[in-house]
């Protein structure tokens, strides 16, 4: 696809910078159609997948029709119990002892899923038809939703519940942080993750404190966000495209009110935090003008896996420089 190129007019007042969406002299081609704005999974593990259409509004726990493709048949699901995993705290299994996961594309209220097709060959919905809660499940909190095909899927909370076709042994929780969208389901519906990302208690874009990197920038998932040095800067301009993004999802756009600690005013005066569009259609959110991403092989919260691949990609801290590396 051929760019074309163009600085954008910069102005004084930082207020204004946060409006602006060209304020770093970015590469810009009009999209020929509308594209999903956000984090792109690995191959076969669809962390962005369409939506399917809107059923009847229901409540926590109740059923709703989806309207999605019919999905392969799954075992049946028979009593939950609770398993600890050392990593990510308490999970939801099924009676075999397979993790039960949830999608952060679905919604519970009202009970929705968007996992159709191949997705749910990859992640195949759980059956509500005989569940019954074990020990440390609550059962007010088990509900169904109907799929197309007529099968009723389980949900714990409104979420709907999900095996994953790589966890083939009791304990496996190959699917934790796939994509940035799938999480074992917690026993009250949450994600598994322990601490603040369980809770959903992390801002769209914040920091912590990493024992070897230092202060380093995370995303609402409590994954590690990246940059990447073959990007530039002014002009803004990216060199992560097609099968990269596989790798290295971006971060989609960040309202400035949702980060905390993230320095918002840039190095230079009017060079901020601002959204990039992409040569390719996507959105993507920019500390200092610089893109940001995160990493498919960060599994779970506090993951560096990143850090240093290639030479190229590093940590990047709340002022936008990277973590280990000098700029050019």
């Amino acid at each position: 696809m051929k760019t074309s190129w163009r600085s954008a007019s910069l102005v004084a007042s930082a207020a204004v910078v946060l409006a602006l969406t060209t304020a770093c002299g970015q590469e810009t081609t009009p999209p020929a159609s509308s594209q999903n704005v956000g984090a792109t999974a690995a191959p076969g593990d669809y962390g962005n997948i369409g939506t399917g259409a809107d059923g009847a509004a229901g409540s926590t726990g109740g059923q709703q029709s989806s309207a999605s493709p019919s999905a392969p048949a799954a075992a049946p699901a028979g009593k939950l119990a609770v398993s600890t995993n050392a990593e990510v705290g308490k999970v939801v299994t099924d009676s075999l002892g397979l993790t039960l996961y949830r999608f952060d594309q679905d919604t519970a209220e009202p009970p929705k899923s968007n996992c159709d097709g191949d997705c749910a060959k990859t992640w195949p919905p759980v059956p509500a038809d005989d569940a019954t809660a074990g020990e440390g499940i609550d059962k007010a909190l088990l509900g169904s939703i109907t799929r197309a095909d007529g099968t009723k899927q389980l949900t714990i909370d409104g979420w709907p519940a999900y095996r994953y076709a790589k966890d083939v042994n009791a304990g496996d929780i190959k699917g934790q942080g796939v994509g940035g969208k799938w999480y074992a389901l917690a026993p009250d519906g949450k994600k598994a993750q322990g601490g603040a990302e369980a809770a959903g208690e992390l801002p769209g874009l914040s920091t912590r404190n990493d024992p070897k990197l230092g202060e380093i920038v995370i995303d609402k998932n409590g994954h590690t966000v990246y940059r990447f040095m073959k990007d530039s800067q002014w002009p803004m301009k990216t060199e992560c495209t097609g099968a990269c993004l596989d790798k290295w999802p971006v971060v989609a756009p960040v309202d400035a009110k949702d980060t905390e600690g993230i320095d918002l005013q840039g190095s230079t005066p009017n060079r901020g935090y601002v959204v990039f569009d992409r040569p390719d259609g996507i959105k993507q959110q920019s500390i200092d003008c610089i893109p940001i991403y995160t990493f498919a092989g960060d599994k779970k919260p506090g993951d560096t896996n990143g850090q240093g691949v290639g030479g190229t990609w590093f940590a990047i801290r709340p002022d936008g420089k990277p973590v280990g590396a000098s700029e050019k």
